[in-house]
C-alpha cells in the first residue's frame, strides 16, 4: 500500500512513517516543516526506495492536487495538526487555520482524486484525532467511541470540528474514511515543549520542573510506537465509517508521571539527584481538563490490537532515548517558544 502521511515529520507522524516502511508500505511524507517538525525524526528511513518527501502546507489545494496526481496513493493518513494546548490558548487562529481549514482542503483534494480514479472501494482516508474532543471525565468512567463531544480548549475544539468534517464527507459524499481518537502519546522524538520531555530536560539542566496546579490531572499514556502500529492496523483493516479509540491502559496523575521520571533519572543520571527536589507547582492553565481515560476495547476486539509497552517500560525507554540523543533535542530547544511558559493569556 502506498500511504500519503500528512505531518510525517512531527512526533506521531514520524513514528508512523518509521513503522510503515518495515511493514511493507510505501510512504509519501507530506509536511510543511513548521516549528514542531524535524526531518531528523525520519532519517532512519529517508534513504529507503519506498519513501518520498513533499514539503507542502495542507491548506494549499494546488500543492495537494499535484501531490495526489504525482504519487497516486492508496490511502491517506491525516496527522498534520497544531497540537499544543498552551499554544492554542495564546493563538487559536493557527489551530483554526490548520486543523479545520487544512482538514477541509485535505478532504476535498482526496475526494477529487478518489473520484477521478473511479471511486475505488479500497481507498482509505484515515483521520487521526485526540480523546480531548470528548472533554473531561470525573473520577470514574472512560471515553468510548459513542461519548458525546464536549471540547474545552481551542485545540480540542478545532480537532472536534475536523472530526465532524470527516464524518460529513463520508456520509454526504461517500468518501471511504476511518477515524481514530487517541490518548496522550509519549516516547522518542517527542517535541520538547510537552510534559514528559520538559520534565526530563529540566531535570537534566537542574531547572525547576513545572507542574500545573497540584499535578492531580489524570491522563491515559500511550507509547508512541504502540500508537503507530495501531494506526497502521486501522488503515489496513478498519471498517469504513468506523471510529476507533486508541489508549495505553496506563492512567496516571501528572505528578506521578513526574515522580516516576525523576526516579528513573536518579538511576540513569545520578548527577543532581534526587531530581524530585526540582518539582515546582505553578498556576494551572485555563480550562485544564481534569481526567482523560480511554476504553480501547473496540480496536482490541475487532482488529486485534493492544498496547505492548507498560507505562514503566515506556518511560524508561523514553528517558534512555533522551539521554542518548542530546544533539536532537538541543537543536530543537532553540525554536520559538520552547522553554517558555505558554497558555497564560486566558
Amino acid at each position: 500500500m502506498k500511504i500519503l502521511i500528512t505531518g510525517g515529520a512531527g512526533f506521531i507522524g514520524s513514528a508512523v512513517v518509521r513503522a510503515a516502511i518495515p511493514r511493507g508500505h510505501q510512504v509519501v511524507n507530506l509536511d510543511a516543516l513548521t516549528y514542531a517538525a524535524c526531518l531528523d525524526n525520519v532519517a532512519s528511513v529517508a534513504d529507503d526506495p519506498g519513501y518520498a518527501f513533499e514539503q507542502a502546507d495542507i491548506r494549499d489545494r494546488a500543492a495537494l492536487d499535484r501531490i495526489f496526481a504525482e504519487h497516486q496513493p492508496d490511502a491517506v493518513m491525516h496527522l498534520a495538526a497544531e497540537s499544543h494546548v498552551d499554544r492554542s490558548i495564546d493563538g487559536p487562529g493557527d489551530f483554526i487555520a490548520t486543523n479545520i481549514n487544512g482538514t477541509y482542503e485535505m478532504l476535498e483534494a482526496a475526494r477529487a482524486y478518489w473520484t477521478r480514479k473511479g471511486k475505488p472501494g479500497d481507498f482509505r482516508f484515515h483521520h487521526i484525532s485526540t480523546d480531548e474532543v470528548f472533554g473531561t471525565l470525573g473520577d470514574e468512567g472512560k471515553f468510548t467511541e459513542d461519548t458525546p463531544y464536549a471540547p474545552n480548549s481551542p485545540y480540542s475544539a478545532s480537532k472536534a470540528a475536523s472530526d465532524h468534517l470527516v464524518r460529513a464527507w463520508h456520509e454526504t459524499y461517500g468518501l471511504p474514511v476511518v477515524m481514530t481518537n487517541c490518548s496522550n502519546n509519549y516516547g522518542p522524538f517527542h517535541f520538547p515543549e510537552k510534559l514528559i520531555p520538559v520534565v526530563i530536560l529540566n531535570a537534566l539542566a537542574g531547572r525547576p520542573i513545572p507542574v500545573y496546579g497540584q499535578g492531580t490531572n489524570v491522563r491515559d499514556w500511550l507509547f508512541v510506537e504502540d500508537h503507530a502500529q495501531a494506526l497502521l492496523t486501522v488503515v489496513e483493516k478498519g471498517a469504513l465509517g468506523r471510529s476507533y479509540n486508541i489508549g495505553g491502559n496506563n492512567e496516571a496523575a501528572n505528578i506521578d508521571i513526574v515522580r516516576k521520571i525523576c526516579a528513573i533519572l536518579d538511576q540513569r543520571h545520578p548527577e543532581g539527584a534526587p531530581h524530585d527536589k526540582l518539582i515546582s507547582f505553578v498556576a494551572d492553565r485555563p480550562g485544564h481538563d481534569f481526567r482523560y481515560a480511554i476504553d480501547a476495547s473496540r480496536i482490541r476486539d475487532e482488529l486485534g490490537w493492544q498496547p505492548s509497552v507498560t507505562l514503566d517500560q515506556g518511560l524508561e525507554q523514553t528517558v534512555d532515548w533522551y539521554l542518548a540523543n542530546k544533539t536532537w533535542w538541543q537543536n530543537l530547544q532553540q525554536r520559538h517558544g520552547v522553554g517558555e511558559r505558554l497558555g497564560l493569556k486566558g
